[in-house]
């Protein structure tokens, strides 16, 4: 199964419209996913049993070089886009260049937001806003034992 890939959250925010039309319940992981690794591999399976549909949002390339420094990322979007679409139980994949995911979730109000094991259910930085609509969050994957960081340092 490859995902679709519509980098514009707000055009994707009617077709996951639809999907709630037909019942199904929506998650949301949100990250840079930059050197994809095991670690991101099983957070998307863990997300994946927490709704019917997972939206994977990448972080614009913008805003993963404000958050991770220069030289990254080392994958432009449009290919970690591609990567992430392939993998099996992603359904589609968007992108936002906002510092936080807050107005990405607002727009898409997703039923669960997945993140990973290095936060807790109160300090992900859009606790509020997901809880502001009625929304939950979900801690998945494995604990935090792989990072791009790391995986970068390994190659160097």
């Amino acid at each position: 199964m490859t995902a679709q890939i519509i980098l514009n959250y707000r055009e994707l925010a009617p077709i996951l419209e639809r999907e709630r039309m037909r019942g199904r319940t929506i998650a949301v992981a949100n990250g840079c996913f930059d050197l994809l690794h095991v670690g991101h591999v099983r957070l998307i399976a863990a997300a994946r049993r927490e709704a019917d549909v997972l939206v994977v949002a990448l972080n614009a390339d913008e805003s993963v070089r404000a958050q991770k420094g220069a030289g990254r990322p080392r994958i432009p979007l449009l290919e970690r886009a591609e990567i992430v679409a392939a993998l099996d139980g992603v359904h589609y994949v968007t992108g936002f260049a906002e510092p936080t995911a807050n107005s990405l979730l607002a727009a898409l109000r997703p039923d669960v937001q997945i993140k990973g094991t290095d936060w807790t259910p109160e300090t992900v930085p859009e606790r509020q806003t997901v809880c502001s609509y009625g929304g939950r969050i979900a801690i998945c994957g494995d604990p935090k034992e792989h990072s791009s960081n790391a995986l970068i340092r390994k190659l160097r």
